[in-house]
């Protein structure tokens, strides 16, 4: 995901400083990657070189300046495209679930396989129930439920990967051993 969008997108709803920018990912984003205070500050000085944002004032209230940004023409059409374009399917896998159980195989360890496979499957089935809970949870707001919703279909695929895969472990382990 692209920080510089998300930014753009929440100052098309209006001016805002870079501390108020960095709040309101974290609440519309509840279960994405933390947004630090130092690259919400970088990323703005990029638009701004970009011509994405201006500086529409700077506040001095007795505490640091307090620069408040606000989308310029050339920023919507930026935020307008992007939020056209669909997003083409990965062509590439890099996940190191994948990668952990390909080198177990590799270095002919189906016992570690079997015993990564079955963790990680744990480990799966706990996350699916710690994010059912929370799209549960009666305070839960818009974001939260859909990130919860996207998140558990991503669990969900991998739970089936997993099933599949301890059963072609299996299968393999049965072709080696005479």
């Amino acid at each position: 995901m692209s920080a510089s969008f998300v930014l753009l997108g929440l100052l098309a709803a209006g001016a805002r400083h870079g501390y108020d920018l960095k709040h309101a990912y974290d609440r519309s984003l509840p279960r994405a990657k933390p947004l630090a205070f130092g690259q919400v500050y970088a990323t703005l000085g990029r638009l701004e070189r970009d011509g994405l944002v201006v500086q529409a004032a700077v506040d001095r209230d007795g505490g640091p300046d307090r620069t408040l940004y606000e989308l310029t023409d050339k920023g919507q059409a930026a935020l307008d495209a992007w939020l056209d374009a669909v997003e083409p399917p990965a062509p590439h896998t890099s996940n190191a679930l994948l990668a952990k159980v390909v080198v177990a195989l590799l270095t002919a360890s189906h016992d570690r396989a079997d015993a990564y496979l079955a963790a990680q499957r744990s480990a799966h089935v706990e996350r699916l129930r710690e994010l059912t809970r929370a799209k549960l949870d009666p305070e839960a707001n818009p974001g939260d439920v859909i990130a919860a919703d996207y998140l558990i279909a991503h669990l969900d695929a991998d739970l089936r990967w997993l099933r599949t895969t301890i059963t072609r472990v299996a299968e393999l382990r049965r072709e080696v051993q005479p």
